[in-house]
């Protein structure tokens, strides 16, 4: 991104930037895929090993495309984590376990951040843009990614509010139509929605993300004169 680019524009690019973008989050979705086609041909063993071998595809892909090694293992970890509760348990619908609850310490973390005062959005743009903590001590920044946070705070318990009565009832086939359709769209609309939120939160000739302002520094009180 040129530096000459309109601020309001860049901000949501940065963001799917970092969190891997269309094609990362669609890779996230393989391997659950792998797993709902494998136990409906194969039963509970052909679930996992379809994941396991789709994940190690994915992982093989994203490092030969230059992707960062700790995202890679970790993405890989996760696959093989989630099939390992899967055959420990002899329930299929447990491969989501690991989703599920990842979703829910997602949901607290970006509470807690708006609550404290850093939330999440305002530190993941303010990386992305090389921003440091500066946003922070723009007022009007700081609350609205506060406001825009409380949107992706919302994609975590909408995901709980469908994984968790399917993982309960067992619907495996449910669950995996599911992990597919709250990946990718869920997080595009996150993006489109919070940047709406942030823009209408921001008063009136704001510079935009990209600027933030600095609150003025009261003066020094000068000494007395001598008389």
């Amino acid at each position: 991104m040129s530096g000459t680019s309109d601020p309001r524009r860049s901000g949501p690019e940065s963001l799917a930037d970092l969190l891997g973008g269309r094609r990362g989050a669609v890779d996230a979705t393989l391997p659950p895929l792998a797993f709902g086609l494998g136990w409906v041909l194969g039963g509970l063993w052909g679930g996992v090993c379809a994941a396991v071998l789709t994940g190690a595809a994915v992982a093989g892909w994203r490092w030969r495309r230059g992707d960062r090694p700790r995202s890679v293992l970790v993405g890989l970890l996760a696959v093989c984590l989630a099939a390992l509760i899967a055959v420990r348990t002899g329930r299929a619908a447990d491969f989501f376990l690991v989703q599920i609850a990842a979703n829910a310490a997602s949901a607290l973390a970006w509470a807690v951040s708006i609550v404290v005062r850093w939330p999440l959005l305002g530190v993941v743009v303010g990386t992305a843009l090389g921003q440091r903590t500066r946003w922070r001590r723009d007022p009007a920044l700081l609350r609205a990614y506060g406001r825009g946070s409380w949107v992706w705070a919302a994609t975590y318990v909408l995901r709980l509010a469908v994984f968790v009565p399917l993982w309960l009832d067992g619907q495996v086939v449910a669950l995996t139509v599911a992990r597919a359709a709250l990946t990718w769209p869920l997080i595009a609309a996150a993006l489109a929605v919070s940047w709406v939120v942030i823009r209408r939160s921001l008063p009136a000739g704001h510079p935009g993300l990209r600027h933030p302002v600095q609150p003025a520094r009261s003066p020094r009180a000068e000494p007395p004169r001598a008389e």
